[in-house]
């Protein structure tokens, strides 16, 4: 199935400057599988070596936080969008 992928401007380094990729993949963790076997390198960004998402990464399907779903297992089907959302954090108010 074909999946699109949003990249977000911190990962395009490791993706040829491509804001978006498409992979065939049937879960979440698939779909980052299959990145990472395009753009090697990519996945340990994302994900902890057990393959859980990072904390201060945010992955969505078609808006809604796999957190909230079935996290790497969440299915995913043919023309679903996945994002990829790094956590901003930082910074005080004046």
């Amino acid at each position: 199935m074909a999946v699109n992928v949003i990249i977000p401007a911190q990962l395009r380094q490791y993706t040829e400057d491509q804001s978006s990729i498409e992979v065939e993949a049937s879960t979440v963790g698939e779909v980052l599988t299959e990145v990472d076997a395009k753009f090697p390198g990519i996945k340990e960004r994302i994900c902890e070596p057990d393959g859980r998402i990072r904390r201060f990464v945010n992955v969505f399907v078609n808006g809604d936080d796999v957190r909230a779903l079935e996290g790497p297992d969440t299915q995913v089907k043919d023309g679903d969008e996945v994002g990829i959302i790094p956590a901003v954090a930082g910074g005080a108010f004046a």
